[in-house]
């Protein structure tokens, strides 16, 4: 039975990429698929040989939708889920764009941003 320790290394891996500058996703050794959300073990074929690799950290817009507050709340924002180009998907948002123009097919980049006092990837939309 796997412990909470090994997992909660691998999200401090994943953190300490972050705050130097670095977003990084794991890849398996053995399978050769890419893995995100941090992992100990490959969720494709349970191996164990997951090492972190830098992405292109381009992909697309796979799903989005606004979520609408009042401007004394900080108004609206978009929470978009992100097909990274090696495979992956993840929860982010995308700037650079009014929410309502965020759009699925959409290519985009990833930045490293602080979100609520917190390092995350977030995107931007790729220039053309």
């Amino acid at each position: 039975m796997l412990t909470e320790a090994p997992i909660g290394a691998a999200m401090a891996a994943y953190e300490a990429g972050l705050k130097a500058g670095q977003f990084q996703i794991q890849h398996c050794a053995d399978c050769g698929r890419h893995v995100f959300y941090p992992r100990v073990v490959c969720p494709h074929c349970a191996s164990t040989a997951l090492r972190w690799v830098q992405p292109s950290g381009r992909g697309v817009v796979y799903s989005t939708t606004v979520v609408r507050r009042p401007a004394d709340k900080g108004g609206p924002y978009n929470v978009a889920l992100i097909e990274l180009d090696e495979g992956v998907r993840l929860m982010s948002r995308v700037d650079g764009l009014a929410p309502e123009r965020v759009a699925i097919g959409l290519r985009v980049q990833v930045k490293i941003a602080d979100v609520n006092g917190h390092l995350a990837p977030v995107f931007l939309p790729e220039a053309a």
